[in-house]
């Protein structure tokens, strides 16, 4: 009879408990989410991040066509050079301006292989070695997207220089289209560093912007 008034206070408190946990978590508890859903999610983004791989046969293959105009390179050497004593200031220039012609192409091809390999793959780890250039690392898509329209048009100009020094087998509607598909290179690369300008300009002053709505909101809690 004693364990009556005992009993009695133990339910008591079992429902004081009860209602306090209905009254934080609501009178079911909450589902706990489903761990399926978020696997699924990132194993889809580890495959979409993984594709990067597939550029990679792109650049060995440019390093490839390094190679052909390494090629290319050493065979209007070996051409050139047991003539040079044979040949007029006129051919030798011209000869010279088509050396320079591959050299730019290959700097191109380096170029586009380093920044877009480091940009779209993955970090070339070179970072403490003494011949790694001073660009690399530092050329963005926009960076490369201007330094690949400046050779473009260094290239087209050594073609059109070497067109007016052989005027004589030239025709006239050859170095007509040459004069304008230089100049629309000279157009395209002088409208993508306006727009790259005109981008730069707008990112600057878009961050101080964004540094007096964060402030402006710390202001206001």
């Amino acid at each position: 009879m004693a364990a009556g008034p005992h009993f009695a206070h133990a339910g008591e408190t079992a429902r004081l408990i009860l209602r306090r946990s209905i009254a934080t978590h609501g009178p079911y508890p909450s589902p706990q989410p489903r761990a399926e859903p978020a696997m699924i999610e990132r194993r889809f983004e580890q495959i979409i991040f993984a594709s990067r791989w597939l550029l990679a046969p792109f650049y060995l293959g440019l390093v490839v066509s390094l190679a052909a105009l390494l090629v290319k390179f050493t065979q209007e050497i070996l051409h050139m050079i047991p003539h040079v004593l044979e040949m007029s200031e006129k051919d030798v220039l011209l000869g010279v301006l088509t050396l320079i012609d591959l050299s730019f192409a290959g700097n191109l091809l380096l170029m586009v292989i380093f920044a877009g390999y480091e940009n779209f793959v993955s970090k070339i780890d070179v970072a403490n070695h003494e011949d790694r250039p001073d660009w690399m690392g530092k050329v963005d898509f926009g960076g490369l997207k201007l330094k690949l329209i400046a050779s473009i048009v260094a290239i087209s100009g050594i073609h059109l220089l070497k067109a007016f020094m052989n005027l004589a087998q030239t025709s006239r509607d050859e170095l007509m289209w040459l004069v304008i598909i230089h100049m629309t290179f000279v157009i395209s690369g002088v409208l993508l560093a306006c727009m790259d300008r005109l981008e730069g300009h707008h990112g600057h002053a878009a961050k101080p912007a964004e540094k007096a709505g964060a402030k402006s909101v710390v202001d206001h809690h």
